[in-house]
């Protein structure tokens, strides 16, 4: 695969885009993470950046919601970063990026496999590559912002046997900052998905704190530092204080000496 392993990726100019498309789609299915990751993954976002691969942005996209439903983990989990990459150049029509809005809203609360390294897939990261495919999201379709921000909730509140250890907390936060930065997001629609981890924590009481609860705790204090600070690319979001608020209502459930 001499076109996926020189060091600065250049573009093929030799190869046909459409098997070149092809065999990227292959390639960020396979359980090498040198192959699917240090190679294909990183020549696809460098090629689709440059517009090297407009012409097929449309089949990349779905090869990627295909790959949603893959019966191996890091098939799923490299999928969104693609709808990312694709979505990215704001050159689909809204009702293609609605189709795949729809398998990634079935696929991302619902993934089993939450963990964000394995020692021998390397990089899964599916929670952290949701979270930046939902940004993009709703970059491309703005009205889907509050269905996003729901989407994000469900998937931290979400049971699993896994805690995030590799910062999927700090990526749920900017996702979810980014998606209240949407413009027209009305401070109801803001605020309205904290009922999900509202409810999912009333029934809360003495004993372990399940790994899921610790998962929502991190995000949701993740989101706090966010919505203080704002991000450095697009500010602190309108409604920050008011969905701030909300947070830190939630957070005083495990820690009721807060201020």
């Amino acid at each position: 695969m001499p076109h996926f392993t020189a060091p600065d990726f250049p573009f093929p100019s030799d190869v046909p885009v459409v098997g070149l498309a092809e065999q990227l789609s292959e390639m960020l299915a396979s359980p090498d993470p040198v192959v699917r990751d240090d190679h294909a993954y990183t020549a696809l976002a460098r090629w689709t950046r440059e517009g090297h691969l407009d012409e097929l942005l449309v089949p990349l996209g779905d090869a990627a919601v295909d790959r949603l439903t893959h019966p191996e983990v890091q098939a799923r989990s490299f999928a969104p970063l693609v709808l990312r990459c694709v979505l990215a150049r704001d050159l689909v029509d809204a009702q293609t990026a609605e189709r795949w809005y729809a398998a990634f809203a079935d696929w991302y609360p619902a993934e089993p496999d939450t963990r964000g390294w394995d020692d021998r897939l390397g990089w899964l990261h599916a929670v952290a590559h949701g979270a930046d495919a939902a940004a993009a999201f709703a970059r491309a379709l703005p009205h889907r912002a509050p269905d996003l921000l729901q989407l994000c909730a469900r998937r931290f509140t979400a049971d699993t046997p896994h805690r995030y250890q590799q910062l999927e907390d700090a990526r749920l936060a900017r996702a979810l900052t980014a998606l209240l930065a949407t413009p027209g997001l009305t401070e109801p629609a803001a605020t309205a998905w904290l009922d999900v981890p509202a409810t999912a924590l009333a029934d809360g009481g003495p004993g372990p704190v399940p790994p899921w609860a610790c998962n929502t705790f991190a995000t949701l204090q993740a989101l706090h530092l966010h919505l203080a600070r704002g991000l450095a690319e697009g500010g602190v979001p309108p409604h920050a204080g008011a969905v701030g608020e909300g947070v830190l209502g939630i957070l005083r459930l495990p820690f009721p000496w807060l201020g």
